[in-house]
């Protein structure tokens, strides 16, 4: 049994959120990480890629309140709020990097809580709705999330993540550390949500994986914002394939694994936020 349903995801509710950032830039104390990005996040599926420490996590983290930001962060043309439960009203939720389930709660449970904001007298016919759109979850509905595989739990928490019904659904790294099949079915689920009418967001390192199912693609290295284009496009420019991907790379390519070629790159003057159209990575 697939672990999700082959209809549309019935929670996506076609809501469309378009956000707009404009010189966002946050850090942790006096350390900035991120230095005035500027980017939109479209209904469908956006993916930030880039190597490790280049401020994707943060840039997700300054989006949900986490942590202090400057600029602005507009969801349909209104400011998203600092404080992270305001946001969550809002309708954005996060699926952290990590999962951060309650192990020694119950599947159930851990769904339930993913609907603290949601009427009690609404909660459970959301929690049905979760599990028409999770089959699976439904087997596993009284078992420990501890348990369960780490891809298991990555389900728990995206379906947990859809328990308010968002309107923006970002995702941290939800591919990583797991085997390849479910990988490609944890990214199948991101693309029907966006399908369904849910706008997400998600940084992925695993890039080939994530342009093939992302509608637009932004690259983000040392905290600023270099290059950016349909995902169809920057999968075929040669500086991203080069730099990221490389000559007959795996699936498993990852950003951080090509870093090196990408500093090369760099040293000899070539770079992705200063390639034309045509060769597909517009700067930003």
């Amino acid at each position: 049994m697939m672990w999700w349903r082959d209809t549309p995801f019935v929670l996506g509710d076609a809501k469309r959120a378009h956000l707009q950032v404009q010189g966002l830039s946050a850090g942790y104390g006096a350390f900035l990480v991120l230095r005035d990005l500027r980017f939109e996040v479209k209904p469908g599926l956006t993916v930030i890629l880039g190597p490790n420490g280049a401020g994707k996590t943060t840039l997700l983290k300054a989006l949900m309140g986490l942590i202090p930001r400057q600029g602005l962060a507009l969801l349909d043309g209104e400011e998203l709020p600092d404080k992270t439960h305001e946001v969550v009203r809002g309708g954005v939720t996060l699926v952290a990097e990590g999962r951060q389930l309650f192990p020694q709660m119950t599947v159930l449970e851990n769904l339930e809580l993913g609907g603290w904001l949601v009427p009690k007298a609404e909660r459970a016919h959301r929690i049905e709705q979760v599990l028409a759109d999770f089959p699976k979850l439904r087997e596993r509905a009284q078992q420990l999330a501890g348990t369960m595989s780490g891809g298991e739990q990555q389900m728990v928490a995206v379906a947990r993540a859809m328990m308010s019904a968002p309107r923006l659904l970002m995702l941290d790294e939800p591919s990583l550390g797991l085997a390849p099949r479910m990988v490609d079915e944890l990214l199948t689920i991101a693309r029907r949500i966006a399908d369904a009418g849910t706008t997400v967001l998600m940084v992925e390192q695993n890039v080939k994986k994530a342009l093939a199912v992302a509608d637009r693609g932004y690259v983000l290295e040392r905290g600023v914002l270099v290059a950016s284009g349909p995902a169809r496009l920057l999968e075929r420019s040669n500086v991203i394939r080069e730099a990221y991907l490389g000559a007959g790379a795996a699936d498993q390519t990852t950003a951080s694994d090509a870093v090196q070629r990408r500093k090369t790159l760099a040293n000899s003057g070539t770079h992705s936020g200063t390639h034309s159209a045509a060769d597909a990575a517009a700067p930003v």
